[in-house]
Parts: C-alpha cells; sequence; structure tokens
C-alpha cells in the first residue's frame, strides 16, 4: 500500500515533469491548428443584418456578409474599394426634366441619382440547410413539422446543406428587408428619405402582417426605386443627390440575404429553437458561424465555398517596412478557425493573453501602467516586460468625437433672442472652452488615450488639417512648432467681456451657475465632477452637477432643458459630412428631433453644409469646411473635448494587424505563425512541479513511521498466532 502511494506521487511528479501545459484553456485538438483566439466582453444582441449596429456585432457580422462594397485594408485616408460587387458602381445624376447631369453638378440641381451595381459572377454562399435539395429538386427542409424538429437546436443538426450563386436579387431581397415592420431597422427613417419606396412598402407589408401572422414572401412585393437589372446588376435610385450613399454600401445593412434564408426560418417552431437569421447569419464571406453561445464561446470557421480574394499588394508607405504587404497577392482567409470567449472581467482577460491563449488584447485602465509607459516627450511606448515578451502595441485614433454641448436655447449659455444676448453667451463659451484643460483631462482620465478636438472631423477624415492650419485659434495658439493653449487670463477676460467679471453678473451681482446634466456613470462622476469643479473654480464660476436616470436624461436633451451635457459620436463612414451633420440646424434635436443636441443654428454654416454634403473631396470641398469649421471655433456651441486613440496589444506571431476603426472584415486578412506561438506557451507556462515533490516528501515523512509501525504490529501478531 505504502509502495503504491509512493509509486503513485512519484509518476505525477515525472509527467508533469515532460508533459503538456497544464493551464491551456483550449482543447488538445486544437492545440495544432490554424486557429485565432481572441475574446468578446459583451454578448451580441442582433446578428441579422438588417438589424445589428453595434461593435459587438459588426465582429462577427463583417467576416461572414459581404456587402458590395469594403475599405482597402491598408489604404488610408480610407478608400472604398469592390467588396462583392464586380467593380465600383456606376453612379448617374438626374435634373427634375430627366436631363443627364455632370458627375460635378451641383447637389441642388439633382432631382435624383442613380446607382447600377454589378456583382462579381461565380460567389457561392456558405454550406446551409436553407439551399438544401431533395431528389426532385424541391427545398428539403421546408413544411418541417414539430416531429422533424424533435431534438434540434442548431443548423449542425441538419445533415443537408447546400449552396448557390449570389445574384443581384438577394441584395434587393436584404433592402426590402429594411422596410419589414417585425424587423426593426434602426436606419429605415433615414433611407427612407432617400429610397421613399420604402414606406410605401412598409405599409403594404404592415397592412400583411395583421393579416398573416407568419412568414411574408417579400419576393412577392415590389420596391419602388430598388429593382434588378440582370442576374448580376441591380439599381437603386435615390431621391436627390446623397453621394455618401456609397459608404453604406460597405455596411452589412445592404449585404446579400438570400429569400431562402427567411422562408427557411420563418417555419412554425423555428424561432423557438433560436433557428433565426438574427442568431444563424447565412453569407458569403469569408468565414461562418459553426458555435453560437454568446455566454461562453463564439466560433467562427473558414467557408469552403470562399472564392479566396487576393491579400492586398498595395499600402500606406510604412507598410512595406511594417511586413504588411509581405503577403501580397496570397489567396486569403489564412486562418481556418477564430475562437471567440466571452470575458466578464478584465484581469483574466488581461492574465490569459500574458500567458499567450488571446492572441491580441485591448489596453484597459486596470493594465493600462503595466501595459506602456510614457516617454520623457509624453510618447507611449511599450514596457520592458511587453517587450521582452515580443509584444506589439498598435495605436490608432478612432474616427470619433467626445465634446461638452451647450443648449443653445439656454438663456445663460445660448443668449437668447437678442444680438446683444448672443455675444455675451458666445464669449462665455469661448472662456469655458479655454478654461476646461482638455489636455489634463485626456491624460488623467483617459491614461493619455486621446487627441485634443480643434473641430468635429477627426484625423484621418477628409477636412481636418494637420499642424497650424489644425487648430483651433480661439482656444489655442502656435508657438514653438505646437499647439498651445491659451492662458486662463485670457478665458477670466473673455468672462467679464461676456459680462460675470470674476464670476459674478456684472448687473445683478449674483454668482454665475454652470450645470451639467449627466448620468451616473457619464462626466458626472465624482472623480470627474470634481476635476471640473476645480476648472470653474479657477474661473470664479460656480458648477453644478445635476445627475439622473438616462430616460430622464435623454427626456431633458429632448426638451431643452440641459444646459451643459457630454456626448459622444462614432461615425458611420469615413465623410465630413457625418461629423458636421451634428451641428447643422435643420437636425436640432428639440424642434426638429434630430441630432444636433445642441440646438445649434447659424444660417451661413446651414447653407454652407447644404453645398458641401453633395461635392466629391477636393480643393472646392476643403475650402467649404474650412469655412464651416472658422464658424464653429468662433461660435463654440461646443467644447471640442477629445479623439479617443485606441491601442491594441498583439503577439510576435500575429501578422497583418493594421488598426482602422472603419474596417471590420479584418480577419481574413490576419495571419498566425503556429509555431511560434506554441513555443512561447510552453516557456511562458512551464508547470511549477516542486511543489508535488515536496508533497511526496512530507508524505514519506509524516506517513512513513506510522506505516512502519503498523507493520510491525503485523508481524508481531502474526507470530503470536502460529505459537
Amino acid at each position: 500500500m505504502f509502495s503504491r502511494a509512493c509509486l503513485l506521487l512519484l509518476s505525477c511528479v515525472l509527467l508533469a515533469a515532460c508533459g503538456q501545459v497544464w493551464n491551456d484553456p483550449y482543447p488538445v485538438a486544437e492545440r495544432d491548428q490554424n486557429v485565432m483566439y481572441t475574446a468578446f466582453t459583451d454578448r451580441p444582441k442582433h446578428l441579422d443584418p438588417v438589424q445589428s449596429y453595434s461593435e459587438d456585432e459588426a465582429a462577427f457580422l463583417y467576416q461572414i456578409y459581404e456587402p458590395p462594397l469594403q475599405y482597402h485594408y491598408l489604404k488610408r485616408p480610407y478608400t472604398l474599394i469592390p467588396g462583392s460587387a464586380a467593380q465600383l458602381p456606376v453612379m448617374r445624376r438626374y435634373d427634375a426634366r430627366g436631363r443627364e447631369l455632370p458627375a460635378d453638378a451641383p447637389a441642388a440641381r439633382v432631382a435624383r441619382s442613380e446607382y447600377e451595381i454589378r456583382i462579381a459572377p461565380g460567389i457561392l454562399y456558405q454550406p446551409h440547410p436553407a439551399f438544401a435539395k431533395a431528389d426532385d429538386g424541391s427545398p428539403r427542409y421546408l413544411e418541417l413539422g414539430p416531429d422533424d424538429l424533435e431534438g434540434v437546436r442548431g443548423l449542425a443538426d441538419f445533415p443537408e446543406t447546400g449552396t448557390r450563386e449570389l445574384e443581384a436579387g438577394d441584395f434587393v431581397h436584404q433592402i426590402k428587408r429594411l422596410a419589414h415592420p417585425r424587423l426593426h431597422s434602426p436606419i429605415f427613417e433615414l433611407m427612407a428619405e432617400y429610397i421613399p419606396g420604402l414606406k410605401v412598402l412598409q405599409k403594404r407589408l404592415a397592412d400583411e402582417v395583421q393579416r398573416n401572422p407568419g412568414w411574408i414572401d417579400l419576393t412577392a412585393h415590389a420596391l419602388p426605386g430598388v429593382e434588378v437589372v440582370d442576374r448580376h446588376t441591380y439599381r437603386i435610385t435615390l431621391k436627390g443627390a446623397y453621394p455618401q450613399f456609397l459608404y453604406w454600401l460597405s455596411m452589412p445593412f445592404f449585404a446579400p440575404v438570400p429569400p431562402e434564408a427567411d422562408r427557411f426560418f420563418g417555419q412554425p417552431g423555428m424561432a423557438e429553437r433560436n433557428l433565426t437569421l438574427d442568431w444563424w447569419p447565412i453569407g458569403t464571406g469569408p468565414f461562418m458561424l459553426a458555435e453560437n453561445n454568446p455566454n461562453a464561446r463564439m466560433v467562427l470557421v473558414r467557408n469552403p465555398n470562399y472564392r479566396g480574394d487576393p491579400y492586398p499588394c498595395e499600402g500606406d508607405p510604412a507598410d512595406r517596412d511594417a511586413g504588411l504587404l509581405a503577403d501580397c497577392g496570397k489567396p486569403m482567409p489564412f486562418l481556418d478557425k477564430v475562437v471567440f470567449s466571452r470575458e466578464r472581467e478584465g484581469i483574466p482577460y488581461w492574465n490569459k493573453f500574458l500567458q499567450g491563449y488571446y492572441d491580441a488584447s485591448g489596453v484597459s485602465s486596470e493594465n493600462f501602467d503595466q501595459a506602456v509607459n510614457m516617454s520623457s516627450q509624453g510618447e507611449v511606448v511599450l514596457s520592458d516586460d511587453m517587450v521582452e515578451r515580443g509584444i506589439e502595441l498598435l495605436t490608432s485614433v478612432s474616427p470619433s468625437v467626445f465634446y461638452l454641448g451647450f443648449n443653445m436655447l439656454d438663456p445663460v449659455v445660448g443668449g437668447g433672442d437678442t444680438a446683444a444676448g448672443r455675444e455675451r453667451a458666445r464669449k462665455l463659451r469661448q472662456a469655458i472652452s479655454i478654461a476646461l484643460d482638455m489636455e489634463e483631462f485626456v491624460s488623467i482620465f483617459l491614461n493619455g488615450r486621446g487627441v485634443p478636438a480643434m473641430h468635429p472631423i477627426p484625423p484621418g477624415i477628409f477636412g481636418a488639417r494637420d499642424g497650424e492650419a489644425g487648430i483651433n485659434p480661439v482656444v489655442y495658439e502656435w508657438r514653438g512648432g505646437k499647439a498651445v493653449r491659451r492662458s486662463k487670463d485670457v478665458a477670466r477676460r473673455l468672462l467679464a467681456e461676456a459680462g460675470y467679471p470674476d464670476g459674478r453678473d456684472a448687473k445683478t451681482g449674483e454668482p454665475l451657475i454652470i450645470n451639467l446634466d449627466t448620468t451616473p456613470g457619464g462626466l458626472g462622476d465624482k472623480a470627474r465632477s470634481d476635476w471640473l469643479a476645480k476648472q470653474f473654480r479657477e474661473l470664479g464660476v460656480q458648477f453644478v452637477v445635476r445627475p439622473t436616470d438616462y430616460n430622464r436624461f435623454q427626456d431633458k436633451i429632448r426638451e431643452g432643458n440641459a444646459q451643459l451635457f457630454f456626448f459622444g459620436w462614432n461615425a458611420d463612414y469615413p465623410d465630413p459630412e457625418n461629423m458636421l451633420f451634428l451641428l447643422h440646424g435643420p437636425q436640432a434635436k428639440v424642434r426638429e428631433s434630430g441630432q444636433n443636441a445642441a440646438n445649434y443654428q447659424n444660417a451661413e454654416y446651414d447653407r454652407l453644409f447644404e453645398q458641401m454634403k453633395g461635392m466629391p473631396d477636393g480643393p472646392e470641398r476643403q475650402k467649404i469646411i474650412d469655412r464651416m469649421v472658422a464658424i464653429l471655433q468662433h461660435d463654440a456651441p461646443w467644447i471640442f473635448g477629445f479623439h479617443p486613440k485606441a491601442y491594441s496589444l498583439q503577439h510576435g506571431w500575429v501578422e497583418n494587424r493594421k488598426p482602422g476603426s472603419m474596417i471590420r472584415n479584418t480577419l481574413k486578412y490576419q495571419r498566425v505563425d503556429l509555431e511560434r506561438r506554441q513555443a512561447l506557451r510552453a516557456q511562458w507556462n512551464q508547470p511549477v512541479v516542486w511543489p508535488l515533490g515536496l508533497v511526496a516528501l512530507l508524505f514519506v515523512v509524516i506517513v512513513a513511521p506510522a506505516f512502519l509501525h503498523y507493520r510491525r504490529r503485523e508481524r508481531a501478531t502474526g507470530v503470536g498466532g502460529a505459537a
């Protein structure tokens, strides 16, 4: 007995010394497979491309669906190229009399715009039971009854699959789905402004929904303004001029959905088993969803029917030095599988990355100091520990802006109806804009992960200027080759000119009070509120935080009852129109229920916006944008806060990752050096076996005397019995 126990402990020690790492969280079968490992924190709510509109969902959708267009992976500024389309759409513009206009015709003359889109032939859908055929050629899995669905929990439970070629009608079908009253597409209202036929179709579908609680055949309904030209060509007619529509054609809202999928998933009993397009997307992209457990694990696998488009051969000048052109011309994707594990807490996520079990990671506040250091020049660099592990840092400025908005309907910060009142309020807003030190805010609360904003347009989007030409001259001056914030003395002078010397109303002597309306978890949190109060206190201005729940806060914004508020906006597409419209008068929140939460109005700005939005990029458009930006800087309806900076870490075995927030179909480009990953994982996760040896030794020391005593008693008993 004793000898067997000792042998067992010794065997455990020896096995630990020569075996694989013990803490590998993945199945042994995946160890030599071409798999990328990553994580997600928030479960995706929608995977139906007509409904999905969040970054959490985009990580999956853009790998599965192929809209007509996509962004070039390497070029900056962002450049549209064909996706599932054979070429960029052919656009024609017509006036009210039906005469074709030149491409540079003013937007005001354009009555309608036609986009003709030709799809590349030979593209196949992923294998899917919706395409499976019976012997007679009819759909294999239609008119399923309760017995047919017994035990079915996922697509893998259907033994037969099929495919077919992508057709123009699939794109038209998806555009019709924007109008489906049961699907509630978030872009319906916007698109209905340009494709009026969507509202006509929605009304017809709403009538049918009342009569028919089941599946609705959209192929039986026409959509005015959208038509199939031939098998691989379709045409979309827009009201007026809307050149930004091309960017929408790069989003899953306009990706193809085959009518067979809606018919298959629309059968009774499917939704109760999560057999819906919202749970199991179907596309022509490089990957398909093989496992959907949004509380734990999501798995994408290579689409065996994918055509393998080539890796790009051109990019920015620095891309070649970064090794981003080494795979020029090779067929994609390079990965066979991508495993997403859900991590609800930051520390386990970070630890698994350091152990090599995640190939890449973001940089959160909790691990910022461990990951990076600030150089003497104020630059962010990797820590020595990260460098020793071969970890690389990727940074990019996100196409977003965060700002403090003034409600221009408020009599204090907006100025009211008189010219004198508006001038006083403008100087007050300028004073506050100077006083709130956004550089300090970014340093303290964002670990330096942001770029102070000079206006609404983020760097990298047409219209944003660099250097001295790009600064906000009201808030900054150019000194020593860089932008330097104007002093508090300038802010105090403007405050006095506004009628509030030392923070008191010059007429009444009452203190000036500025109220920040916010929600819990917003800018009103204690540390940020204290910082803001300090900035205002240095001006002599009293600062009050008015926190409220989210719904009440939204009511305040909608009704124009806020005074100062904190908002942000992520660009939908890389065009200045998508940022500058946030201050367009016809988009005013109170009067028009638009996105202009500041309720700002300026007649010249609004006129220039209407002129600019329909123009192609070029010197004339830049000149108009420069004037619009100057108007905003002078009027200061926002405190232009910051553009967030995205930080990402990756292990040295990951190839072909280039940051770019607009580009979301990134997984097909990425590659993993499997041998290097496996070797470093083994090196970083060597089992510590000496505690087992110590346990074995302690076992011997403690148990051996008792065992020897027991054996002596056994022998003594045996001798006595024999006598």
